[in-house]
């Protein structure tokens, strides 16, 4: 007589925490200014950003800025120089 054992191998399902969390991140750029210095220019940028608590502006300086978020850059308006 054969005995024949059967192991059930239960799968045991890992329950992973998401953490949601919410990212600001630029939305556009809605203006420009140019900060002048005893001796240099510093060209800015107002940003909006999708803040939580509702709209946000920041004046940032554009050569950092369009370095990190060169997409808000090809969706602004024609520049002074398009313009001929």
């Amino acid at each position: 007589m054969n005995l024949l054992l059967t192991v059930q191998i239960v799968q045991r399902t890992l329950v992973k925490k998401i953490i949601l969390q919410f990212v600001e991140e630029p939305i556009e750029i809605t203006d420009r200014e140019v900060k002048r210095l005893k001796r240099s220019r510093i060209p800015l940028v107002k940003v909006r950003w999708n803040s939580k608590r509702g709209p946000e502006f920041t004046w940032e300086r554009e050569d950092q800025f369009r370095k990190k978020y060169p997409h808000l850059f090809s969706k602004t308006g024609p520049s002074s120089s398009a313009a001929s």
